[in-house]
């Protein structure tokens, strides 16, 4: 008999702990709104977190932005799953709209299959978040540079 993934509901804390620990280059977000666990067979193989938008301008109290999506890899369509339940969340509590950002030599497979639709690139920037006003230190694991930026919308 062939085990098939089930969703299932993952606190922040185990979530943060799969994605430090599984993804390929970046580390946990620091809070969410909510997160979905994808198990198989009884493990845990996935994972996507979702949060308010990062960009200010984005954060209009009606979208939510997938801010981590993180699967072991050699589990063909977990992705595409993770994306998909996320927005059916989102959408049921209300957002209108649900964003995410992905590096511009990841192919976008997963999300094309989950609705998501390609909107756009970041603007070109200096490297890193600081600025004289808020210096940080550089992110351990944080790929700098342009990204690309898929939305899916709730229909009017």
């Amino acid at each position: 008999m062939k085990e098939t993934y089930e969703l299932t509901p993952i606190a922040l804390r185990d979530a943060r702990d799969f994605v430090d620990q599984h993804h390929r280059h970046n580390s946990a977000p620091q809070g969410h709104k909510f997160s979905i666990g994808l198990t198989l067979d009884g493990n845990l193989v996935g994972v996507v977190i979702v949060g308010r938008p990062i960009a200010r301008r984005q954060d209009d109290g009606h979208t939510a932005e997938v801010t981590r999506c993180c699967v072991i890899e050699g589990n063909p369509n977990a992705n595409s799953i993770l994306y998909g339940a996320a927005w059916r969340a989102a959408r049921a509590m209300g957002y209108k709209r649900i964003i995410t950002y992905t590096l511009p030599t990841e192919s976008g497979a997963s999300l094309r299959a989950a609705g998501f639709q390609k909107v756009g690139m970041t603007e070109a920037k200096p490297a890193g978040w600081s600025v004289p006003s808020r210096p940080r230190e550089k992110a351990d694991k944080y790929p700098e540079g342009q990204k690309v930026i898929w939305e899916i919308k709730r229909r009017e």
